[in-house]
């Protein structure tokens, strides 16, 4: 089992382990220990990459310090969004990136994601291992730590750009104006840059980062402050985006949240008619509404659906040979470009979409319903097998039985906290909401604490 690594990377209060400065320079020293191993002993190179919280430059000079002391060299993209990161990572020099941010989270907050030289997230494997080898790393001077000076490299954020322009094809958005939402945060210079590079007419919110305010009130995880702004610019869009940048949130020229499904169904929809959906499939979890499924289904396209994690989503693409995938959360993955979430990369392609004939989103949605969806989440104090439990296996079963095929009962548990977390989905939102309360019950009375 880890204990370090969560499903998004290791995770916590900045200053607080495993966020503090030994461990991170011992998880420096064991990740060049592993690459070096895994090539036979070669030095690997080895890219940072932080969003604007106060804490990311600490621990990135406590990851450079230990990757140094383990015979690495640390090279730093300074502030990037996760994606951009990934970019470079896959496509320079590099053995591996290292991402300094706690995404959507609060500025206290902070955490480390690991990219392999693809540019994606570890294996559970490799991170249990990097783990044993987190144990066997010496301990630091402390006076060392986060007072090394990391070479700079100004090449990442180019590459970036150019990469996101690249992605538009030759479309301009010339006549387009565009809210963004930067959650004081990786994307607050670049998501700005990359809509005027091709043209579009750009109001920013939310661009002055000052260590502490990063998703504060803000951002993808409050949308409704971009979708107000888009109504009093009269704008054809907005977006907003989260500490890193691997999530997109969207607003419509009236003001509604386009959240990701929106995006799957909006992209999926014209990918098919360009003929670049393979499969007539996209990829969703099982949190994806049963709506999305629904006006998927009436363009002759169908959901696959997923665990709830992007690792899922990308697994399922590269099995299925798919090309679209994501989350309710706005992380969408257009693997025939890139293969991670990228909110400003989602941005470009519904502008592109839009300048190149689609229907205005505000149209566009009106064909994508919105069923009640009730999430319960009831505190455990262990996890047995939901479908091996004779008490909870019969009321989920009875509970699909009231549904009558016209919705959905999720049971899940959390990968993070001592939780499970109940979903129910459907026409009835009474019935909806009853469902979900009694099943919550269940869950409280046979594994609550």
């Amino acid at each position: 089992m880890r204990r370090l690594f969560g499903t998004d990377g290791i995770r916590g209060e900045a200053g607080v382990p495993p966020l503090d400065g030994p461990t991170m320079y011992r998880l420096g020293r064991a990740l060049a220990r592993w690459l070096a191993d895994a090539d036979g002993g070669q030095p690997p190179t080895v890219c940072l990459g932080r969003d604007t919280r106060e804490s990311g430059a600490f621990i990135a000079a406590c990851l450079a310090t230990g990757l140094e002391d383990g015979g690495a060299r640390a090279v730093s993209a300074g502030v990037l969004p996760t994606p951009g990161l990934a970019l470079v990572t896959r496509t320079g020099p590099y053995r591996a990136g290292l991402m300094v941010s706690a995404s959507h989270n609060p500025y206290h907050d902070n955490g480390v994601k690991v990219l392999d030289a693809d540019g994606a997230k570890l294996p559970d494997a490799a991170e249990l291992e990097i783990e044993r080898l987190i144990d066997e790393q010496p301990a630091p001077d402390e006076n060392r730590l986060g007072h090394r000076p990391i070479d700079d490299d100004p090449q990442p954020e180019a590459a970036y750009l150019e990469f996101l322009e690249r992605c538009l094809d030759g479309t301009r958005l010339d006549g387009l104006r565009v809210v963004l939402d930067t959650a004081h945060g990786a994307a607050y210079r670049l998501a700005p840059a990359a809509l005027r590079r091709a043209g579009a007419e750009v109001i920013v919110l939310a661009d002055a980062p000052d260590g502490r305010n990063i998703n504060a009130g803000v951002g993808s995880m409050h949308p409704d402050v971009v979708a107000r702004a888009v109504v009093e610019h009269g704008a054809d869009l907005g977006f907003a985006f989260d500490g890193d940048a691997d999530r997109c949130i969207g607003a419509s020229r009236a003001g509604a949240v386009l959240d990701g499904d929106f995006t799957l169904f909006y992209a999926g929809r014209a990918l098919a008619r360009e003929g670049r959906l393979p499969g007539r499939t996209v990829v969703g979890t099982v949190m994806s509404n049963l709506g999305l499924e629904k006006a998927l289904g009436r363009h002759g396209l169908q959901l696959h659906r997923t665990p709830v994690g992007d690792r899922y989503v990308l697994q399922a693409l590269r099995e299925g040979g798919f090309s679209l995938g994501g989350e309710q959360s706005g992380h969408v993955i257009f693997l025939d470009l890139a293969p991670t979430g990228d909110g400003i990369l989602t941005a470009l392609m519904i502008c592109r979409l839009l300048a190149s004939g689609e229907d205005d989103p505000e149209i566009a949605r009106r064909e994508l319903p919105r069923f009640p969806q009730v999430l319960r989440n009831v505190r455990v104090r262990a996890k047995p097998r939901i479908e091996e439990h004779p008490v909870l296996a019969d009321a989920v079963r009875r509970a699909e039985r009231e549904m009558r095929g016209d919705g959905r009962v999720v049971v899940r548990y959390s990968g993070t906290e001592p939780k499970a977390r109940v979903m129910v989905e459907g026409a009835d939102e009474r019935l909806v909401q009853r469902l979900a309360a009694d099943l919550a019950a269940v869950f409280e009375r046979e594994l609550g604490n």
